[in-house]
């Protein structure tokens, strides 16, 4: 079915045989147990894929192999989020690692017909002078390739209205927030984000079910949550698979679309948390397509790529069951 996919993170997108391959050219000890102690112990995993991927040549390759594996999964369109750190750590400045990014972004679309956009993402605990020079970097590419501005790392502690004027920037030059919230911290996050930030989607964001009224407010603003059930399992956001808020969201009108984060720690691709959604959820095919509608609408696609998407997922719901 087509779909796109909105929450991905490109340092954590490579394949396992690849992270698995140049660890050991590296002479790094790479842990991929799809299980972790708690955020900090993932985040200390991600760091090691930081530093595999900035190696020489290693950016343009996994690039390509995520857009092979992308099509594969029926992806059409797919945004690619990339901290902050990494963007310094693989090529010395957030603009030249935006330049490369986009270039291998480009390169890879040409060959294989998925379109990728780049989303430089602030790190929220860092300082609020390098979230304004990640969003200026970011208007200054949104011609090039940068779809969408994002906000990550810890929650705790760490309030999205620090960085308000980072976003003022990039909404002003055309570029739209999508930071991580209501994850690690409930509604207030979440609360947080949509008044200081205004985004239109929100990465992760199931724990608005929490408060029914914010519930409300996400259906009425038209805000669409990214979610990653797989994810939300392994770092214990939620206790088991069961127990999972996407249905809930969606049967309260919630938008809400079906993603993979981080799949070289986490497992699945994008193809599989869907039916991770049908088998363990319990969604239909009907709200599987919805939720793929979704993902579509709300994406940075070109408009022949969307009207040939949806016009698949209508194929796809109506065709012979597979």
């Amino acid at each position: 079915m087509p779909k796109a996919h909105q929450h991905l993170h490109f340092e954590a997108a490579m394949r396992s045989a690849t992270a698995l391959e140049l660890a050991e050219e590296a002479g790094l000890a790479l842990r991929l147990t799809r299980s972790y102690d708690d955020f900090g112990d993932f985040l200390g995993a991600l760091g090691t894929l930081w530093e595999l991927l900035a190696r020489p040549g290693v950016i343009e390759r996994v690039m390509d192999e995520v857009a092979v594996d992308e099509a594969r999964d029926g992806v059409v369109f797919v945004e690619l989020g990339v901290m902050e750190g990494f963007l310094v750590r693989s090529c010395g400045s957030v603009d030249a690692a935006l330049d490369r990014l986009t270039a291998a972004a480009a390169a890879a679309t040409r060959r294989h017909g998925v379109e990728i956009g780049i989303m430089p993402t602030i790190d929220r605990t860092g300082p609020t002078e390098t979230g304004l020079e990640v969003a200026r970097a970011a208007v200054a590419y949104a011609d090039r390739g940068v779809t969408a501005l994002g906000l990550a790392s810890e929650e705790r502690g760490h309030p999205a209205e620090r960085f308000a004027e980072a976003f003022r920037v990039a909404r002003e030059g055309g570029v739209p927030a999508a930071p991580h919230a209501g994850e690690l911290v409930g509604p207030e996050s979440i609360r947080d984000s949509l008044t200081w930030l205004r985004p239109r989607r929100i990465l992760h964001g199931i724990r608005a079910l929490e408060d029914a009224a914010l519930v409300g407010e996400l259906v009425d603003g038209g805000v669409c949550l990214d979610v990653c059930p797989t994810s939300n399992v392994i770092l214990s956001v939620v206790p088991d698979m069961s127990g999972h808020p996407l249905p809930a969201l969606l049967a309260a009108g919630v938008r809400c679309t079906i993603n993979a984060d981080d799949p070289t720690l986490f497992g699945p691709g994008v193809a599989a948390e869907y039916g991770v959604a049908r088998t363990a959820l319990g969604l239909s095919d009907a709200v599987l397509a919805d939720c793929a509608r979704t993902s579509v609408e709300f994406s940075a696609a070109s408009a022949p790529v969307k009207a040939a998407a949806h016009a698949g997922i209508d194929a796809w719901l109506n065709g012979p069951a597979t």
